[in-house]
């Protein structure tokens, strides 16, 4: 159903969404627990987006920690494709990808509260269990870690 591609950033439909995830995530959350568009622009990071018929659906990044370690990053669902799997084509792409890499973790940093529980729930439907702060991250009321075991 979608065409899930690696993604440059340069396209205006991939800065669009680039620019509402952000939008929202200064919105719902503290400063700094956002990934901007320089800091998913990096070598270390790899960006999919998902499409269809020519309209962009999603966006999710894997961001290569060490040698067998991954965050996720970035996971938005445009409005326009809420609820018809979007996330799921992307995570899988995320964590089919972290397993092509031999990786034996990924991460993730995401907030608490009513507008982040589709994510959490995601997450957990596809294996990640809470677990601790990693990183530069801290355990706060806002902040949630989660983490999958790809071993």
């Amino acid at each position: 159903m979608f065409d899930i591609r690696e993604d440059d950033l340069s396209g205006e439909q991939t800065r669009a969404l680039l620019a509402l995830h952000l939008d929202r995530m200064h919105a719902f959350s503290p400063p700094g627990h956002a990934l901007d568009f320089s800091g998913l622009a990096t070598p270390e990071v790899t960006v999919w987006t998902a499409w269809h018929q020519g309209h962009i659906a999603g966006i999710g990044a894997l961001k290569m920690l060490s040698s067998d370690t991954g965050e996720v990053k970035s996971m938005r669902t445009h409005p326009d494709f809420l609820r018809k799997g979007v996330g799921t084509a992307i995570l899988e792409t995320i964590i089919a990808t972290a397993k092509k890499r031999d990786l034996r973790r990924l991460s993730l940093e995401t907030g608490s509260g009513a507008a982040f529980d589709p994510a959490l729930s995601l997450y957990h439907r596809h294996g990640f269990e809470t677990g601790d702060a990693f990183g530069s991250y801290t355990c706060n009321d806002f902040t949630r870690c989660l983490h999958l075991d790809l071993r």
